[in-house]
Formats: C-alpha cells, sequence, structure tokens
C-alpha cells in the first residue's frame, strides 16, 4: 500500500513508497444532510427506484415489451444498480446532528450506517438475484430493487420542505402515487387474462385476432383503461365468469375503497390547506361583507373594501405578518425582520446616521398597514399615538379646508412624529397638525407611541437626534413656544436639583444611621467584654463560705464592712469597691462607685 502524506505535503514512507513533497492527502468529504448539495442527490437517488417501481411490473407483465427492448432494459438497469452503489457509498459520508451538532466524522458516520437498519435494506436491494434466475424471469427477479422504496419517500419530503410552492409538490406526489397504483393494478389485469386465454371470455383483455389488439401499446392502454372503471369504483365493467376474476374484481374494489379513496382524500386536504394556508396571511373578505350587508352599509363602501382586500392578494401583501412568524425564536424573527424591512427603514431620512441596534429594535415593532385610496390616515386635531413611514405610494397633506394639498409624501418620508415626542413649548400638544389622506394606495409602517419610547429610552443618543429634528419642525411651523420652552428648561432644572439635594440629604442621614447602628453594637461588645471580666474578678475575690468581715464572722448577705452587709449585685460596671474587710463588690455604672466610696477607706 501507498502511504500517504500529511495535509501539508509531507513525505510519506508507508510501504516504502514515498511521495514527493507539495502534495496533499486526499481528505475525507462528508454532506450536509440539510444542505443543497445532500437535497440534489436526493432528487438523483429518487430516480432509479421511481424506474424500477414503474418498469419493472410492466416488463414483467408484458413479455414482448421485455423481448424486443432486452438490450435498453440492460443499459437501464446497470445504470440503476450503479447509482444505487453510489447512493450507498454517499449515506456512508453523509453527516448527522448530535445534541444539535453535526457530527462530520466519517468514522463515525460509516459505523452509524452501517449499524441502522437502513443499510440492511440498502444491501438487499443491490443484490443481484438475476444472475440465480434464467433469462426470461430477468425482470421478476429484480423485484428486490424496489426495496428502496423508503429513499423515494424521503427524497418526496425533503423536496417538499424546500419548494417555494410545498403545495404543488404534495399534489403532483399524489398524483403520481395515484398513477403508479392505476399501473400496477393494470399490468396484474393483463397478465391474469394472459394466464386465464386473452380473448376467452368478456372479462378479460382481448386477443391479437382483435383489431388493434395485436400492439402491446393497445393492451397496456386498455389494461389500464379497465384498472381505472375498477378504482374508481364507477361500476361499468365486464361481469366476471371464472373464480380467478371474482377474486381479483373483489380484491380492486377493496384496494379502491382503502387506499384508492385515502390517496383522493388526501388530494382534497391538499387543495383545501392551499387556501387555508393563504387565509392565515390574507384575511377573509366574507364576514365584513356579511357585517356591511347586515348593518345597511353603503354599497360604495362594500365595494372599497372589496378592492382592498384584492389589493392585498394582487400585490402579496399580507397585513399580519407577526402571526406568520409567531413560531419561529426571537433571534431569527429579528433577522427576518431585518432582512426584509430594513432596507426601506434605512431610506427613512430620520434614521440617519442612527445606530444599528436602535433600527433593529425599530423593525420588530413596525406594523404594516395599507391604506386605499381617499382614505385618511389622520385627521387634524386628533389625538397622536402612532407615527408613520411612507414604505410605497404617494400621500396629500390637505390644509384646513380639506382641498388644498400643501405637499405630497412619498417613499422615505414619515410623518406623526411631533405627537410621539415631549418637546417642551410645543403649543399643539399630542395633537395632529394637519390631515393626510392617501392618493392611491400605499403601504406604510406603524410605530406606536409605547414601542417608540421603549426603544429610545435604550438609546438616548438615538432620543435626543430624534428631539432635535422635532424641534426644528416645530420652529419651522410657529408652533414652538420659546417663553413657555425656557419655563419648562428652567422648571427641570430646579426639578433636578431639587433632586439631587434630597438626594444628598438620603445619602448624609443614611451615613448616620450606619453610624449609629456601628456605635451602638460595639457599646454592646464592649459591655459584654467587661461583664465577663469582673464575673472572672468576683470569682476570684469570694470564697467557699462567703466574705468575711472584720470579725472573721460571714455574714450572710455575702459581704461585711462599716456600713454592713453588702448583697451580691448581678450590675457589673467598670470598677470595684472594697471595704475594709477586703471584700470588693462590683458595681455597673460609674455613679455607684462614688457612692459606695464615700463610707469606706479606699476606692480604687
Amino acid at each position: 500500500m501507498l502511504g500517504l502524506g500529511s495535509r501539508r505535503g509531507g513525505l510519506g514512507t508507508a510501504g516504502g513508497t514515498g511521495r514527493t513533497r507539495g502534495t496533499t492527502a486526499p481528505r475525507d468529504w462528508a454532506l450536509d444532510p440539510s444542505g443543497d448539495r445532500c437535497c440534489r442527490w436526493l432528487g438523483v437517488a429518487a430516480l432509479p427506484v421511481l424506474y424500477n417501481w414503474i418498469v419493472l411490473v410492466c416488463r414483467s407483465c408484458f413479455p414482448e415489451v421485455q423481448a424486443q427492448h432486452a438490450g435498453l432494459w440492460r443499459g437501464l438497469d446497470a445504470l440503476c444498480d450503479t447509482l444505487y452503489l453510489a447512493d450507498i457509498a454517499v449515506r456512508l459520508h453523509t453527516g448527522f446532528l448530535e445534541d444539535g451538532i453535526l457530527v462530520r466524522d466519517v468514522a463515525r458516520t460509516r459505523r452509524r450506517y452501517l449499524r441502522s437498519s437502513s443499510f440492511t435494506w440498502d444491501a438487499v436491494a443491490v443484490l443481484p438475484t438475476e444472475l440465480l434466475c434464467p433469462p426470461g424471469a430477468v425482470p421478476v427477479a429484480r423485484a428486490n430493487r424496489c426495496l428502496r422504496a423508503p429513499r423515494l419517500l424521503e427524497a418526496f419530503e425533503r423536496q417538499e420542505t424546500r419548494a417555494s410552492h410545498p403545495n404543488a409538490l404534495r399534489l403532483a406526489a399524489l398524483l403520481l402515487c395515484l398513477l403508479a397504483a392505476i399501473h400496477w393494478h393494470g399490468c396484474l389485469y393483463f397478465a391474469l387474462s394472459a394466464r386465464l386465454g386473452l380473448g376467452s371470455d368478456g372479462w378479460v383483455c382481448p386477443n391479437a385476432s382483435r383489431p388493434g389488439f395485436a400492439r402491446p401499446l393497445r393492451r397496456y392502454l386498455h389494461s389500464l383503461y379497465f384498472s381505472t372503471l375498477v378504482l374508481a369504483t364507477v361500476g361499468d365493467t365486464p361481469e366476471p365468469q371464472r373464480e380467478e376474476e371474482f377474486l381479483f374484481v373483489t380484491a380492486g374494489f377493496l384496494l379502491a375503497v382503502l387506499g384508492f379513496a385515502t390517496l383522493t382524500g388526501s388530494i382534497a386536504s391538499v387543495i383545501a390547506n392551499t387556501g387555508a394556508a393563504d387565509a392565515a396571511f390574507y384575511p377573509d373578505p366574507q364576514p365584513v361583507r356579511r357585517y356591511l350587508r347586515a348593518q345597511g352599509a353603503a354599497p360604495g363602501l362594500a365595494r372599497r373594501v372589496s378592492r382592498w382586500h384584492r389589493h392585498l392578494r394582487a400585490q402579496r401583501k399580507p397585513p399580519a405578518e407577526g402571526a406568520a412568524l409567531r413560531h419561529l425564536p426571537g433571534g431569527l424573527q429579528a433577522e427576518l425582520a431585518a432582512d426584509v424591512h430594513l432596507p426601506s427603514l434605512r431610506r427613512v431620512g430620520l434614521f440617519g446616521g442612527w445606530e444599528p441596534g436602535v433600527l433593529r429594535q425599530l423593525v420588530l415593532r413596525l406594523r404594516p398597514q395599507v391604506f386605499g385610496p381617499g382614505e385618511f390616515v389622520c385627521r387634524r386635531g386628533d389625538v397622536g399615538r402612532e407615527m408613520y413611514f411612507v414604505r410605497e405610494g404617494r400621500l396629500a397633506v390637505l390644509a384646513e379646508d380639506g382641498r388644498t394639498r400643501l405637499a405630497v409624501l412619498g417613499e422615505g418620508l414619515y410623518f406623526g412624529e411631533i405627537s410621539l415626542i415631549d418637546i417642551k413649548g410645543n403649543t399643539s400638544g399630542n395633537r395632529r397638525t394637519a390631515d393626510i389622506v392617501s392618493i392611491g394606495y400605499s403601504d406604510l409602517f406603524c410605530l406606536s407611541k409605547e414601542d417608540l419610547a421603549e426603544v429610545l429610552a435604550e438609546f438616548p443618543r438615538a432620543r435626543d437626534a430624534m428631539a432635535t429634528k422635532g424641534r426644528q419642525l416645530l420652529l419651522r411651523m410657529g408652533k414652538l413656544d420659546a417663553g413657555a420652552e425656557a419655563a419648562a428648561v428652567a422648571a427641570e432644572e430646579r426639578a433636578r436639583a431639587l433632586e439631587a439635594a434630597l438626594e444628598g440629604l438620603r445619602t448624609r442621614a443614611a451615613r448616620l444611621l450606619a453610624q449609629l447602628e456601628s456605635g451602638a453594637f460595639k457599646m454592646g461588645l464592649r459591655l459584654e467584654r467587661l461583664e465577663r471580666q469582673l464575673r472572672r474578678r468576683h470569682g476570684r475575690g469570694v470564697g467557699p463560705g462567703g466574705p468575711k468581715g472584720p470579725g472573721g464572722n460571714t455574714k450572710p448577705g455575702g459581704g461585711t464592712g462599716p456600713t454592713g452587709s453588702q448583697g451580691a449585685s448581678r450590675a457589673q460596671g467598670l470598677t470595684g469597691v472594697q471595704g475594709p474587710g477586703g471584700f470588693q463588690g462590683p458595681t455597673r455604672f460609674q455613679g455607684n462607685k462614688d457612692r459606695r466610696c464615700r463610707g469606706t477607706t479606699s476606692c480604687s
């Protein structure tokens, strides 16, 4: 064997044969099961499976077809076997997901595939079983090639998930299954007719003596027509004459009831789901129409509603984008919304120079709205709760008379921001300052006041920039009161000063409270320590019989002196009091010490 050099072009020495410098060792490859290459290969691998399911039964039941094109069938069979082997090689190099991570280790992918049941079925499907049978039975002997039907179903499923029109692909797959079932039933019908004798009765397929039935194509078409009648349960079929014919017709009816009806119902479900998918994106106009009829609305209003719905479907403008994306994770929703709407938002002059993070947050909160011709977007004096960005269309700004056009707003412009920004000195407050009407169909982005405030609270620079542009616009419109603005600014400064002073007082009060608590805690620790010291001194000054006076007798109270006995006291202080007899009495406070020292000889 030849040794493989290193990836950097090293020199191989295994087996005694070296490799020249500069060559690169072949790298193992692994396919991503959800990638484009794997999907395209699945489409190729499905072709031989489909060929075997369609052609083998036809070649087995129509010997003339097999005999007339024997060379063609041998070439196609060899090509299908080659594709089967190539598909096994591809599956040995197809990665898999483990804990959400794609495993590309070829050794692990091979081991996983070889231990799976799919490898067993794939290996059985490529066994050369036709070598064990006589030459005339080659199509029947290749029946094991049909065992790779799961690969065909996998290809259909993968293509359906990646197709732009999955319902059409699903409908085509169901029609293919339906035609395959009729094809198999027709071929088996002809095989049974050939066994019973062609033209022997009215139920079997006619023989070559009937005009036109000498050709295999005519016989196949007759068999296909008969199978269609049986599986469609039309009932216009010849009456069976023999037991085999009765059994075959009964099996056909059962297949029609169970399988054929299931396929037909699936086709109807696919067609119904197509309408349901459109209803998920576009609102149904029928409830609105019924409501208008029930309320006796004007016909012109009903026509406007109908035209609005038709415009949404014709221009592919779904009004409820959030409902379609609600199942996606938040990060993927943000990326998708940014990819779709961020280019339109960048064209808005208000957002020029803003941070990308602000725009991404705004994109998630935008709500698309479509206005029809002559429809008012906002009216003068209304309370402003939203601002609008023009994505497509044209809008007219009307004067107070409602007819004169002051300006025309086009793509990339915006309006309504003054009502949402708290600008000091704004004489109009949060009221709309003009009437804006849609000239044609206008596609707008709507941003509510709450969403805008939430975004600007996180980005102060963007908030200041928007307030500056709003102030400049108010100055041009003459809606800004300089005196009121100055008074509001002064009031804000005084409020900030009072808040700063109050915060300082709170800080000082908190500091004093902390010092007081610390002093009390330290005093408690000091008193506890002194109490322990006085207990130890009291224990050393008192004997087992109690303290004695000058005469040597023991006082019941525990202390003697000129002024009488002194009992034991729980209060222990900073110093002790000692009488003539040598007893040192504990006391807690300095005042007690002074009082006791007045009648004693010594006081320490």
